[in-house]
């Protein structure tokens, strides 16, 4: 790039899943032949056999080195200071405060490493530049536009070609697209970015997840809540909202005087509810669950389809329950959480156990060992595989991460499990426990599958919006061949829908082929084709799409007998207690 554009300022270049990036300050925008021209170069320069030396500088030999390229002078004041590394991310270690240049034949540049010794040990036909975007510095609207190029690298060129065919897969499964192709959800300038429009199907299908979800709730002695969207400022002073997350939340509003908030969470209003009355160790463990909608301000760069949007609906927990009791109550957590997802056909886990923050945290360390220590104990009680993320909890406590892969076996974070030493002592909740003395309960959050928005844009992917029978919006589609069949047509959608399954009649004018053809994009489990021969032999004629395509001439009942199992097995249940 610097050979192309000389006059370029250069920001920073790190490495993310499956490539890496580089942001860019130039004098005109990048067009596909400026990427084809930048890949074909790097092609060459690969070819070549050039070593990537490392040396560690000092702060005025980096100055020097940098004097005409403002965003690494401002990353090494960072690094000098301790705030950032040379990414812009926060620092962790003590070894991201040395300062450390590579450099490449005339090219060199602020990063800590490794690197691979030499060109020679990348194939020059394994890498391509995928495409160009904007980005703010430091993500940071009121900061420069810079232009990002993306690019992955890999092995060999068989590998590459692999994964460009994932990245294939992966834009045919979009939920943006999807979502406009399956009429499910919307976004409009008018009502403003992050905001997403459920339309009928959509808030169909979400309501289908929902309903399980609550019913599963209730049957594993959950207790159902309802909060407001607001709350007063009093409120978030004293959970420390308005001390440690007031940069995500929206602007107060006044009533009466007031200043209110839209609400960033849920668990303030639950402990309140737990406040409004004595408790006793006898009641414990109190679990509230809620799908509560929450306010956040994301930026308008960052807002994307379903997966980031401004309000969002989480599927809140909070459990109270006694110091004894919350070994078990983890556990039965995770084992919930489990047991949910993989009703929805999600099977491949990993959990992230994210352990005490450097720096401010509240509770002590013994508080928090031991909490780590149950964490843990959950997982491995479940065979999960885990990671210990060092310092990645919570100023108050540690926490699950469980993490899901996708039909493409892409990661996406759904549940947290979380212990809370900040909130009970802020809000003076208690208990009287079996001494008559009162006591401080555990207090514990979960969301099971996070975002309700992003779950569902999660499974719109991990199916390609073929939802299984269970879940699907529409689960039968009756198609006339001509109007004559239209009557015969919805009286079986009648009868259908008094069997509780949900049916709808293609009464267009097109043809029978074209109507096939349409709920097949449309991805209706079932087709009914009723002509003359399906009228006097009181049947229809079956096409499904999960079972080989044309089924034959059945009678409903014959049709409902074929299914039950399907949608028997798909109800909530109870889980043997732990």
């Amino acid at each position: 790039v610097l050979e192309i554009f000389p006059e370029a300022k250069i920001a920073i270049g790190p490495p993310i899943e499956d490539g890496f990036y580089y942001d860019f300050e130039l004098t005109r925008v990048l067009t596909d032949e400026d990427l084809g021209a930048i890949e074909a170069r790097m092609r060459d320069l690969l070819k070549t056999s050039t070593k990537f030396e490392c040396r560690e500088v000092t702060p005025e030999e980096g100055r020097r080195i940098f004097a005409d390229q403002p965003y690494k002078l401002e990353l090494i004041e960072d690094l000098l200071s301790g705030e950032r590394d040379e990414y812009g991310e926060k620092v962790k270690d003590a070894e991201a405060l040395k300062l450390t240049v590579y450099q490449h034949g005339n090219f060199v540049d602020l990063c800590r490493g490794p690197h691979v010794a030499s060109t020679e040990e990348i194939c020059p036909d394994a890498f391509k530049l995928l495409r160009t975007s904007g980005a703010y510095w430091r993500g940071d609207e009121h900061r420069q536009m810079l232009q990002r190029i993306y690019g992955t690298v890999w092995e060999t060129k068989q590998d590459l070609e692999e994964y460009l065919s994932r990245l294939e897969e992966a834009k045919q499964r979009d939920h943006r697209l999807l979502g406009k192709q399956l009429d499910l959800f919307s976004f409009s300038d008018e009502v403003g970015p992050g905001l997403p429009l459920w339309h009928p199907k959509g808030a169909l299908l979400r309501h289908l997840a929902e309903q399980f979800s609550k019913e599963a709730h209730l049957l594993n002695d959950y207790e159902w809540v309802i909060t407001p969207h607001i709350g007063k400022g009093k409120l978030w002073e004293t959970s420390g909202h308005l001390e440690f997350f007031r940069e995500n939340m929206y602007r107060p509003m006044d009533i009466e005087g007031d200043e209110y908030f839209l609400k960033p969470m849920n668990c303030p209003f639950h402990i309140h509810i737990y406040r409004s009355q004595l408790r006793s160790y006898r009641q414990l463990p109190i679990k509230f669950a809620e799908f509560g909608t929450v306010y956040r301000y994301e930026r308008s760069g960052v807002v994307s389809g379903l997966t980031r949007v401004r309000c969002f609906t989480q599927d809140d927990a909070h459990i109270f329950c006694t110091p004894e009791q919350v070994g078990d109550e983890i556990l039965k957590a995770l084992q919930f959480s489990l047991y949910v997802l993989r009703s929805f056909g999600l099977v491949d886990f990993k959990a992230y156990l994210a352990t005490r923050p450097e720096g401010k945290s509240v509770g002590t360390p013994e508080e928090w060992e031991r909490a780590q220590a149950v964490l843990e104990q959950a997982v491995r009680r479940e065979n999960l595989p885990f990671e210990i993320d060092e310092g990645g909890g919570a100023f108050y406590g540690p926490k699950i991460d469980l993490k899901v892969c996708d039909g493409l076996k892409r990661e996406w974070q759904l549940s947290t499990i979380q212990f809370d030493f900040n909130l009970p002592g802020r809000f003076g909740i208690e208990y009287t426990g079996a001494d008559g003395q009162t006591h401080t309960p555990v207090m514990v959050h979960r969301a099971l599958c996070g975002s309700f928005e992003r779950f569902v844009g999660m499974l719109i992917e991990h199916y390609k919006g073929d939802f299984p029978l269970w879940l699907a919006p529409v689960q039968v589609r009756l198609i006339p061949i001509a109007d004559a069949h239209l009557e015969y047509a919805y009286k079986l959608r009648a009868e259908l829908v008094a069997r509780n399954i949900r049916a709808d009649v293609d009464d267009s004018n097109e043809r029978m082929q074209a109507k096939i053809r349409s709920s097949e994009l449309e991805k209706v489990p079932f087709a009914f084709i009723v002509g003359g021969k399906e009228m006097q032999n009181g049947t229809v004629s079956v096409r499904s799409r999960a079972r080989g395509g044309d089924l034959g001439a059945m009678t409903l009942e014959d049709f409902m007998a074929s299914i039950s199992t399907e949608l028997e097995a798909a109800k909530p249940r109870r889980l043997v207690d732990v």
